[in-house]
């Protein structure tokens, strides 16, 4: 959420900030509201040292043996005053709230100008091998084939998966499985002993809350999947002391940035346990709701997805710095998997709802000659935090929001695609990347 001293005092700034995202700011209402939110607090702080006056003065007149009947009267009035400008100031600032909701985060200083991914900058890209002379991998000296052909005589089956739950799932078997959950685990091992985060296992359904901390309610509703409770969905929950609990809506996760992320949620976290590093493998559920009918071919845009995600929860003096540093923990995946990938940085237009800065990285697709998302990595700055109420203890002083961000270390079936079709040989045949081995009992080749 935008910070609302920042909206009462640079005005100004949020405005420019959320035109560069291509979102026009309704000044007019944000002022009508503050100038009423200002009226009714003024009105209730007058009212209050008014109260305490008139009490003293009571006082005062009952010590001289003086008439105070007319004071009583006020004072025994003031408090329904208050309660009605309590009434009113909360519903002032509830619709402040419930909008600012509705906004996405200030995009940061660095961030291009653009209004979509065609005006995204490439920062830098890493190939295995010499370049062609277009800059890009050199082309397979055959017709490359495309995931999906060379997927299917390994076990990838659409149709099996399709009878189960619909369209955009898959199903896989034997070879192709293993590999998905070679994939998965070396993704895992490397965040883990190598770039030191922590390994985290996580519910793959989350309360609205929680989604409204982590910036994907109200705007996105639509996109998450939700979760029907046997029919119960109007009874109050249990807690684990068996203390009754207001039911809320429930939604399967679409990716582990949510329970990570939210993991401190309504907290103060040491100074001492900053930055937390956090890992996780999980399922991830889209409706694709938004995607109008892009990639129906294949695994790039599925209803069900794996991605090991990496999180960090950070003072918000490193937080660019760590940015920097959690790029290159998703590119140490795709060098050690030897895969061609370049680093864009995404410009206003293009970016998340809640994020301040954001570099993709793309992998080379040999069967479609052109690069494909294959991982986000974000900050958000002080944005979740704020919904969530994250804050750290500084040495001294009042708690203050962390800054969070979150990336793909990475997306385990673009991961899959990527080696299918940059290892493929001209008979169909697959190729194991030399890290992959061990998680393969040794394979070196998958073919049907």
């Amino acid at each position: 959420m935008l910070d609302p001293n920042q909206l009462r005092k640079d005005l100004a700034t949020v405005i420019d900030g959320l035109a560069l995202r291509g979102v026009e700011f309704d000044a007019e209402r944000f002022n009508t509201l503050e100038a009423r939110r200002k009226t009714v607090q003024v009105e209730t702080e007058n009212l209050q040292a008014r109260r305490n006056a008139v009490s003293k003065l009571i006082g005062q007149l009952k010590s001289k043996g003086a008439d105070a009947s007319q004071e009583l009267a006020e004072s025994q009035a003031i408090p329904a005053r208050l309660k009605e400008l309590e009434t009113e100031l909360a519903a002032v600032q509830a619709a402040l709230n419930e909008w600012l909701m509705t906004l996405p985060n200030l995009p940061h200083a660095s961030v291009p100008a653009g209004a979509s991914a065609d005006d995204n900058v490439e920062v830098r890209r890493w190939l295995p091998a010499a370049p062609a002379a277009d800059g890009n991998p050199q082309p397979l000296c055959f017709e490359p084939k495309d995931h999906v052909t060379l997927g299917e005589p390994l076990g990838l089956d659409f149709e099996a998966a399709r009878k189960l739950s619909g369209a955009r799932f898959m199903m896989l078997r034997g070879p192709i499985a293993r590999l998905h959950r070679a994939l998965a685990q070396f993704m895992l091992d490397l965040q883990t002993t190598e770039h030191g985060y922590l390994e985290c296992y996580t519910p793959y359904i989350v309360n609205s809350s929680t989604l409204f901390g982590t910036g994907q309610l109200p705007k996105f509703k639509d996109d998450m999947f939700w979760v029907t409770k046997g029919g119960v969905d109007d009874e109050p929950g249990v807690d684990e002391q068996g203390n009754a609990v207001a039911s809320e809506d429930l939604y399967l996760i679409s990716t582990a940035e949510i329970p990570l992320t939210a993991s401190v949620r309504d907290s103060i976290v040491p100074l001492s346990a900053l930055p937390m590093k956090l890992t996780a493998h999980t399922p991830c559920f889209r409706s694709e709701a938004g995607s109008g009918g892009r990639d129906t071919r294949g695994m790039i845009r599925q209803h069900q997805f794996d991605k090991v995600e990496m999180v960090q929860i950070v003072h918000p003096d490193t937080s660019y710095d760590v940015l920097e540093q959690m790029v290159g923990h998703a590119e140490a995946v795709l060098q050690k998997l030897g895969l061609a990938y370049r680093v864009v940085l995404l410009c206003g237009g293009d970016m998340g709802f809640g994020s301040a800065k954001t570099y993709d990285l793309e992998v080379w697709l040999p069967a479609q000659n052109t690069w494909r998302e294959i991982s986000s990595v974000s900050n958000c700055e002080a944005f979740q935090a704020r919904r969530m109420q994250a804050r750290y203890r500084p040495e001294k002083g009042k708690p203050e929001y962390v800054h969070t961000l979150n990336g793909s270390g990475l997306a385990v079936g673009r991961a899959l695609v990527a080696v299918l079709e940059n290892y493929q040989q001209k008979d169909g045949s697959v190729v194991v990347p030399d890290v992959l081995r061990p998680y393969m009992g040794g394979l070196a080749v998958l073919s049907s």
